[in-house]
């Protein structure tokens, strides 16, 4: 591209057609090896959708630069107003992975410079652009027009003057403005990035963006989760109608009131128990309490995946397996507890060993539904965080009176 560079300064006559059959990475490189004359003289000849595309792949301040020197103010306002419309669609465009995400989350406070420039020539662009902004800039490093990385400031700084950038590239994370949003979440939070660079589809720079400045607008989401849970709504407010509350409520109420009814309904199959052993009575909340709490935390896990796009039922085979491993270690422990205490309350020895499987089994049935449910409410396009809690703890209050109570009458009576 050296040798494009040299016959456009050397071809006058030839220069603009093999400017036009260069594809643009190739352009952009060529354009940065070109005397501001040759340059002016080059967009002067371009249409004005050319010279949008051409600005749009170097980075601002070199855009701006270039657009400084545009002698046609009317030509340089146009151009002006269609990169700032189209840049700023497109960041828009990108915002839309988060709810409370604003065009103020990408940063547009770097240079792009080739790989070729020195470590001297990289320190006059940074002093240059921190006295007319008052910002210290990224560095972001193209070979042949492209995006290949980035340098370090703290680097540059012990080197000698003579070096290259391409001597010091560092990699750096990037991601189309128009990925899906889960692509975008997982980027964040599945690798410990700290800055990614936004790119358009034609690989140019639109932007750049701050793990840290991510991780804390995600960390507003367990507000909202918190109203999900509840089976609240999140317009809700303190001071709203007592109409209003009972309009976003009841549904959730009732839907309780029905699974609370079949809970009851197991109770009663094992009348003749209860009335033998008195004292299981005693142990029914514990072993539904401790089942739904463990499907509660399950869940709160299992909604964050879901939610940052991490996990699918496609995928969740071994999430699954871990959520009951997991479920059955905390079984064995809070079981053994529970046995010890029922055996020292009740001075029945197959007693604590009924309680502490009950509970045991309990836990790695949580597990199971804590983990599955929410997958085949997203999988049924159900909010999780809505429509899940109300069937976990049905499970688990009933399987836990079941395994309880059956239990009981199989070794007691």
């Amino acid at each position: 591209m050296e040798q494009a560079a040299q016959s456009i300064i050397y071809s006058p006559k030839k220069r603009l057609g093999i400017f036009r059959n260069l594809d643009l990475a190739e352009r952009s490189f060529v354009f940065n090896q070109l005397s501001p004359a040759v340059r002016q003289e080059i967009m002067k000849r371009l249409s004005l959708d050319e010279v949008v595309e051409l600005l749009d792949h170097l980075d601002l301040r070199r855009a701006h630069h270039v657009l400084d020197r545009m002698e046609n103010r009317a030509r340089r306002s146009r151009i002006i107003a269609r990169l700032k419309n189209d840049r700023h669609a497109k960041i828009e465009y990108f915002c839309q992975f988060h709810p409370e995400a604003s065009v103020g989350l990408v940063h547009l406070n770097y240079v792009f410079l080739a790989d070729n420039t020195t470590v001297g020539d990289t320190a006059g662009i940074i002093e240059d652009y921190l006295r007319h902004t008052g910002k210290i800039p990224a560095v972001l490093v193209s070979q042949n027009g492209r995006l290949a990385g980035e340098v370090s400031l703290g680097t540059l700084v012990r080197e000698p003057n003579r070096n290259k950038l391409a001597q010091h590239l560092q990699p750096i994370a990037t991601i189309l403005y128009n990925a899906p949003r889960e692509k975008i979440l997982n980027l964040f939070t599945a690798k410990a990035h700290r800055k990614v660079a936004i790119l358009d589809y034609d690989g140019s720079v639109l932007g750049l963006v701050y793990n840290d400045d991510v991780l804390d607008l995600l960390s507003r989401s367990p507000a909202a989760s918190l109203y999900s849970f509840a089976g609240v709504e999140e317009s809700e407010r303190p001071f709203d109608s007592a109409w209003s509350k009972v309009s976003h409520r009841y549904r959730w109420l009732i839907m309780n009131l029905v699974t609370a009814f079949l809970a009851g309904s197991v109770i009663a199959l094992f009348e003749n128990t209860l009335t033998q052993v008195a004292f299981l009575a005693m142990y029914l909340p514990i072993v539904s309490g401790m089942g739904g709490n463990a499907a509660t935390q399950t869940l709160a896990v299992m909604v964050r995946g879901i939610a940052i796009g991490e996990i699918s039922l496609r995928n969740s085979r071994p999430a699954i397996i871990r959520e009951v491993r997991a479920g059955l270690i905390n079984g064995l422990i809070t079981g053994l507890l529970v046995a010890i205490i029922a055996v020292i309350l009740n001075q029945t020895p197959l007693f604590g060993l009924v309680v502490g499987l009950s509970i045991m089994a309990n836990l790695v049935l949580a597990g199971l539904a804590g983990t599955i449910v929410p997958l085949l409410m997203r999988y049924f396009g159900k909010d999780p965080a809505t429509s899940a809690t109300v069937f976990i703890t049905t499970a688990t209050d009933v399987l836990g009176f079941l395994i309880l109570l059956g239990l009981a009458t199989l070794i007691l009576i």
